[in-house]
């Protein structure tokens, strides 16, 4: 299995977020792809995708800016199923690769 640990930083939000220039919250972001041709290309793609800074968007919840996923789904359990974000999904890495 690929395993991606994104460290997001606490930091300030900038103009297009929510409230431009309010301190938001990180955290520690996992996603996991299958170690396959497949899940290998899809890899590339959500690294453009971040450098890009399509992966993560900044949401106020409860009066409080944090980092949150973006629009791109990410499996972030390596089971658990669909319902839970996770492995089997037979459809995921289509699905990805069709949004990216």
């Amino acid at each position: 299995a690929l395993r991606w640990l994104f460290k997001m930083l606490f930091s300030y939000s900038k103009v297009g977020d929510p409230r431009p220039g309010q301190p938001y919250k990180g955290g520690n972001f996992y996603a996991f792809l299958p170690d396959n041709r497949e899940g290998r290309k899809t890899a590339m793609l959500l690294k453009k995708a971040f450098e890009r800074g399509l992966t993560f968007q900044i949401k106020s919840c409860n009066g409080e800016e944090r980092v949150t996923w973006g629009l791109i789904p990410h499996k972030t359990s390596w089971d658990g199923g669909k319902a839970r974000s996770g492995y089997p999904d037979a459809r995921y890495l289509r699905e990805v690769c069709t949004v990216l």
